[in-house]
């Protein structure tokens, strides 16, 4: 939809509908400040990655959460006061979801031993 004159510089303006993102400022010429790709809004859609009812369930979530955070995946631990019983919960983007999955694998995979030498080099 175009109205008449009356937007900046005397431009038209335009209102603009975006169906697979967020709307942007139409007169901008800026370019995207990242080069990631555009989650679709069911790409946003948060799907569990950890669910767990143990007794180590909210340490081993917090953990998730931490090497998530490291690599840019915006995650959500849900924990209740019951985590015992009711358990916790990591969710994650459905878009980030085999993303997060295989860096936690591949976290596992390296074990103790590789966090703690990663944490000694950031402390050099």
């Amino acid at each position: 939809m175009c109205l008449p004159a009356g937007g900046e510089n005397g431009r038209p303006l335009h209102i603009l509908r975006y169906p697979e993102v967020m709307a942007q400022d139409p007169g901008s010429e800026e370019a995207p400040q990242n080069d990631d790709q555009i989650l679709t809004s069911h790409a946003l859609d948060l799907v569990s990655l950890y669910n767990s009812s143990t007794i180590e369930s909210e340490m081993e979530a917090d953990m998730i959460r931490g090497v998530l955070d490291s690599y840019g995946i915006p995650s959500v631990v849900s924990v209740t006061p019951y985590a015992g019983i009711l358990g916790v919960e990591v969710k994650v983007p459905r878009g980030r979801l085999k993303e997060a999955e295989r860096l936690i694998e591949e976290a596992r995979a390296a074990g103790p031993a590789a966090a703690e030498e990663a944490e000694a080099a950031s402390e050099e």
